[in-house]
């Protein structure tokens, strides 16, 4: 059988439509192809590489609401110029443009609203992903006081649902705990001991302790600061992870 390929836009194009070099695409480009050969992912491939950034929990469910939000043609496989157009806005995009992502991928039925069970939804994702490592344990009625803290901040109009527009207002206010909220409703661990009145602390991920890189000290840090790194491994990864406060998506 011969295998049907796909080849993605010129890269001239793709750089004018990104936020990424023609060197740094080359380099996701790559690495794209060596996980998925056919110049195509499907969901079950998705799951899969997924599933290795989370080896104690169930990332499966978190993975399919991802995997629709970098699908944005609907057909069940994404390509390489939708993985790294999401991957731009995710990582160098602006505040708005980062937001408006994540809202669609919170958005689950693509009405244009988030209702209460879509958000229930990605927070039970999100604590199975995490799953034994998460701190405090989860229980039972932990989800629902999230969701009720998300609702309380962005349902300006009580309507039961938080459009687009109220969801950026309430991520862009600068009181601080607009930010708590703003960081729950994009899956952000908080790391403070602060309490608040605005709903239980959100969890922490304590993943296993890993020895230090001992070869990384080998090799000094460039002294060229001026020039941009292309994405790390460990970025791409996080890129992907809306979930921890250590992400550079976290929006300050």
């Amino acid at each position: 059988m011969t295998m049907v390929c796909h080849r993605p836009e010129g890269l001239e194009q793709l750089e004018a439509q990104t936020n990424f070099t023609k060197r740094e695409l080359q380099i996701l480009y790559r690495g794209f192809k060596n996980e998925c050969p056919s110049g195509v992912v499907n969901e079950e491939t998705f799951k899969h590489i997924y599933a290795q950034f989370f080896p104690h929990g169930d990332a499966s469910t978190y993975a399919h609401y991802l995997f629709n939000a970098f699908d944005t043609t609907n057909n069940g496989s994404i390509k390489f110029e939708e993985f790294v157009m999401g991957l731009s806005t995710l990582l160098r995009g602006t505040m708005r443009e980062k937001l408006e992502w994540t809202f669609h991928l919170y958005d689950i039925n693509n009405d244009g609203y988030i209702n209460r069970e879509e958000m229930t939804e990605i927070v039970r994702a999100i604590y199975d992903m995490m799953g034994k490592y998460t701190y405090p344990a989860l229980k039972g009625d932990v989800p629902k006081q999230h969701v009720d803290a998300f609702f309380q901040k962005m349902d300006k109009n009580k309507a039961g649902v938080v459009t687009l527009e109220e969801f950026i207002v309430a991520c862009q206010e600068s009181d601080p705990r607009a930010t708590r909220v703003k960081h729950l409703a994009q899956g952000h661990v908080d790391r403070s001991p602060t309490k608040s009145k605005w709903g239980p602390e959100p969890a922490t991920y304590r993943p296993p302790a890993q020895a230090p890189n001992r070869q990384a000290t080998n090799h000094p840090r460039s002294s060229n600061s001026s020039q941009r790194a292309a994405p790390q491994p460990s970025e791409l990864q996080h890129s992907v992870l809306p979930t921890f406060s250590s992400s550079p998506l976290r929006m300050k």
